[in-house]
């Protein structure tokens, strides 16, 4: 080893033991003493009715069920929105309100039930059974995206029967308005029976108005074998109001004008007419882990006076672990003029096992 080069670790060790080594030792403390309390800071607190006390992080409530992560868990813990009597909540939050009103922020408990919303819109006030929704996001679009697909199968021995059926739905949940794409096909086989095949499609925009009020347009798709219906394109606007959004239940209706136009297989003629629509939806959630959709909508012609359509559509929805479920569906189409050689009614029923994001 060269004489400067010792020299150099000699200067090096100086420069160190001139350093007050308790006022590094204080200088770490505090640094990760300041990180814990900002970890900490962070973190979300449930106080429920019976004094127990949860902290985590909460990452919504939807449907009287709010969804809460913590660091000793595998899974996330869902807990019932009635069993809670005080909440604190740092993150940020996309948040509904029985009157429809819409927030951006965090809130928490000021003298239960009341809560002090904080939040880019400004200070509001309100109470636990006010709360309705609950979404913690961030500004990046990946963490208001929601999605689920399920997938069903029968196979029968008596005439070979074959049934395939899947459904997709994806959707967008912004400060102002959310969008919905859902996708469904049924393919169905069995001998000395021609095949039945369907397939619809949609996308609807919701832009949500003071009040519960809000202006829907969808455009929609179907093909269906059974009424040799090759593509039925239908385009709504309109307007709708939520008449009961609780934590329990919503029910809510909407009407409008609808532009349809249809191409048939056989010979018939493809038609193309205005119509009005007045539908309703009827979602019941607060019954465990089983959730039950309802919607039905009518479309009375206004071109073609003569004609009356309705869609039905009912949904069981079971919820399992890890994000997963079970689901039972049965829609229903009527029309009073269909295609020669079909019937007015049809119907399909599916069942699927799937999960959800």
């Amino acid at each position: 080893m060269n004489k400067a080069y010792q020299q150099g670790l000699k200067s090096l060790y100086q420069i160190f033991k001139a350093i007050n080594l308790r006022s590094v030792y204080f200088f770490l403390i505090l640094f990760f003493s300041f990180n814990a309390l900002q970890l900490f800071a962070v973190n979300d607190s449930l106080v429920f009715k019976n004094g127990n006390a949860m902290v985590g992080e909460i990452k919504s409530m939807d449907k009287g069920v709010l969804l809460i992560e913590t660091d000793y868990s595998d899974s996330d813990f869902k807990i019932e929105w009635s069993g809670i009597s005080e909440i604190y909540a740092n993150s940020f939050f996309l948040i509904s309100l029985t009157n429809g009103a819409r927030y951006n922020g965090s809130f928490k408990t000021i003298d239960p039930p009341n809560i002090l919303i904080e939040s880019i819109e400004g200070i509001a006030k309100a109470t636990m059974d006010e709360i309705v929704y609950l979404k913690s996001v961030d500004r990046d679009f990946w963490s208001r995206l929601h999605a689920s697909i399920d997938f069903g199968l029968s196979l029968t021995r008596a005439n070979n029967l074959q049934q395939f059926n899947t459904r997709a739905n994806l959707g967008y949940l912004a400060d102002r308005w959310s969008s919905d794409f859902t996708f469904s096909t049924l393919f169905s086989k069995q001998d000395e029976v021609e095949a039945t095949k369907r397939a619809d499609a949609s996308g609807s925009f919701n832009w949500f108005l003071p009040k519960d009020w809000f202006i829907p347009a969808t455009i929609s798709t179907l093909s269906n074998t059974e009424q040799k219906l090759d593509l039925r394109l239908n385009g709504k606007l309109g307007i709708g109001r939520y008449l009961i959004h609780t934590n329990q239940t919503y029910w809510g209706f909407s009407l409008g004008a609808s532009y349809n136009n249809e191409r048939y297989a056989n010979e018939a003629e493809n038609r193309s007419n205005l119509e009005g629509f007045l539908g309703t939806e009827l979602n019941l959630y607060d019954t465990g882990d089983l959730s039950l959709l309802t919607q039905v909508v009518i479309y009375p012609g206004i071109t073609d006076t003569e004609r009356f359509r309705s869609d039905m559509k009912l949904d069981a929805k079971y919820d399992l672990p890890m994000d997963l479920y079970i689901k039972f569906g049965i829609t229903v189409n009527y029309d009073n003029k269909p295609a020669a050689g079909t019937s007015e009614t049809d119907y399909i029923i599916q069942t699927g096992f799937g999960w959800e994001l």
